[in-house]
């Protein structure tokens, strides 16, 4: 018999009240933490995806690092499900606290340098088009 599986484990963040501005711009003026919460927002379309899948090329203690920022700063929510840990955007609550701060972030062009090689521009720009315009017809509903 299958041992039973454990509800995945939330990692500590910051409650909406906690998140401090200054924290967040600080996470966010790091290119590759700008270019994962990018990638969670436009590619993602803001749902819940394990960490290896952001593309960014550097080495995973790295990413591990810069995940962690982005957490602590109340941007993303982690949890941990036995070996694999993913990660969404926690854009009500940033929305909540800071009202436009994900638009710029969404708005922002990832420099091809920082992503994998087979993650094709055109194809990020296909989906980037896809969800702009989901937001719009969200907005005149």
């Amino acid at each position: 018999m299958p041992a039973p599986v454990d509800a995945p484990e939330h990692l500590p963040q910051p409650s909406v009240a906690e998140m401090d501005l200054p924290t967040v711009m600080d996470a966010l003026s790091d290119p590759i933490r700008l270019a994962i919460l990018h990638r969670y927002l436009v590619d993602a379309a803001g749902g819940v995806r394990s960490c290896g899948w952001v593309g960014i090329d550097r080495p995973k203690s790295t990413l591990t690092h810069h995940f962690r920022v982005l957490r602590e700063a109340g941007l993303l929510e982690q949890h941990q499900e036995g070996l694999t840990r993913s990660s969404r955007v926690r854009f009500d609550e940033v929305q909540q606290r800071f009202p436009g701060l994900l638009d710029l972030v969404f708005a922002w062009e990832v420099p091809a340098a920082l992503m994998r090689a087979d993650l094709r521009a055109d194809v990020r720009e296909d989906l980037r088009a896809d969800l702009r315009a989901d937001r719009s017809e969200d907005v005149t509903a």
